[in-house]
C-alpha cells in the first residue's frame, strides 16, 4: 500500500472520531434538558439536535470508519479515532457548559497519548489475507465474542444494582462498541462473496451474525451511554467508555488472528498504552464515582 493511501486511511479514522465525539456533545446537550423525563428515550428521538448528533455518530462517523477499515485495518482505527476526545473536551465546556478539573484534563490527554501508543505498536491487520472459513479462526472469533458478552453482562448487572451506575453503564456501552468494531472485520472478509452470490454456507452465517451483532451492539451501546449521561459528564464518561474499546484490539490481534509482534518497540508501545489507559480511566472515574455518591 502506498504512503498516500495509508495517510488517507489515517485521516478517515481521525474524522470518524471527530464526528462521533461532536455527535456525543450534541446528544449530551439535549440529555441535560430532558434527563428527568419519564419517557426519556422517546423524548430524545423527537429532538432535532439529538438526531443530528446521532446522524454524525451512526452515519457520518460510520462512513469514515468503513473507509478507514479498507486502507489501514481494524487495530489502528480505535486509537486514531480517540483524537476526537479533544473535540469532546472542548465541546463539553463550550456547548454543554460542563466544567473540567485539572485532573480530568490530564486524564483526557493521557488517554489520547495512550491510544496513540497503541497505534504506534504497528498491529495492523490485512483483512484480505485472513481466511474466515478456517474453522480454528471461526472458533476463536466466537470464543472472543462470548467472552466480551460475559464481561458486558457483569457490568450490566452492576448498573442494575446501582454499583457506580454511570461508570458501569459507560463500560457496558464500551464492550458493545468493542464487539461492533471487531465484527466489522469478519463482515468485510465475506462481504464480496455474499454480494456476488457465490458465498458458501459458513460465509452466509458469518454475514448474518455480523449484521445482527453490528446492529444490536451499536443500538445497545448508544442507548446505554445515553442513560449514563443522566448521571454525569460526557467528558468523564466517554473516556471511561473507551477503556474496553481500546484494550480489545491487542487481544484480537494476538489471540484471535494470532499475528506476531514484530519487535521490542511494539511490545513497549502496547504495554505502555494499556497502562496509561488504566491510569486515565482512574483519573476520570474518581470524579464520576463522587458525583454518583452525592446523587
Amino acid at each position: 500500500m502506498s504512503a498516500l493511501l495509508y495517510w488517507f486511511g489515517v485521516i478517515m479514522a481521525i474524522l470518524s472520531g471527530i464526528a462521533n465525539n461532536y455527535g456525543t456533545v450534541l446528544q449530551k446537550k439535549v440529555v441535560n434538558q430532558y434527563k428527568e423525563d419519564s419517557k426519556f428515550i422517546r423524548t430524545l428521538i423527537k429532538k432535532p439536535l439529538w438526531l443530528i448528533g446521532l446522524l454524525l455518530q451512526m452515519l457520518v462517523g460510520s462512513i469514515f470508519f468503513l473507509i478507514a477499515q479498507i486502507y489501514i485495518g481494524p487495530t489502528l482505527i480505535p486509537g486514531l479515532m480517540a483524537g476526537g476526545l479533544i473535540i469532546l473536551a472542548i465541546g463539553s465546556v463550550k456547548i454543554v457548559g460542563e466544567q473540567l478539573k485539572l485532573s480530568e484534563v490530564i486524564g483526557i490527554f493521557i488517554m489520547i497519548v495512550a491510544i496513540a501508543l497503541l497505534g504506534f505498536s504497528n498491529m495492523a491487520i490485512d483483512i484480505s489475507e485472513q481466511n474466515f472459513l478456517e474453522i480454528g479462526l471461526f472458533t476463536r472469533i466466537m470464543i472472543f465474542t462470548l467472552i466480551l458478552c460475559i464481561l458486558a453482562s457483569l457490568f450490566y448487572i452492576m448498573q442494575i444494582k446501582n454499583i457506580y451506575k454511570g461508570i458501569s453503564l459507560a463500560i457496558y456501552s464500551g464492550f458493545h462498541f468493542a464487539l461492533s468494531n471487531f465484527w466489522i472485520s469478519p463482515l468485510m472478509g465475506v462481504l464480496t462473496h455474499v454480494f456476488e452470490g457465490n458465498a458458501i454456507l459458513l460465509e452466509v452465517i458469518i454475514f448474518f451474525i455480523a449484521i445482527f451483532i453490528l446492529t444490536g451492539n451499536n443500538l445497545l451501546g448508544m442507548t446505554s451511554i445515553q442513560k449514563a449521561f443522566k448521571t454525569g459528564q460526557a467528558s468523564n464518561l466517554i473516556p471511561i467508555q473507551q477503556v474496553p474499546i481500546q484494550i480489545a484490539p491487542p487481544f484480537y490481534y494476538l489471540a484471535v488472528f494470532i499475528l506476531p509482534i514484530n519487535d521490542i518497540s511494539s511490545i513497549l508501545f502496547l504495554s505502555s498504552g494499556i497502562i496509561l489507559i488504566i491510569i486515565s480511566s482512574f483519573l476520570l472515574g474518581r470524579r464520576q464515582a463522587a458525583i454518583e455518591k452525592v446523587e
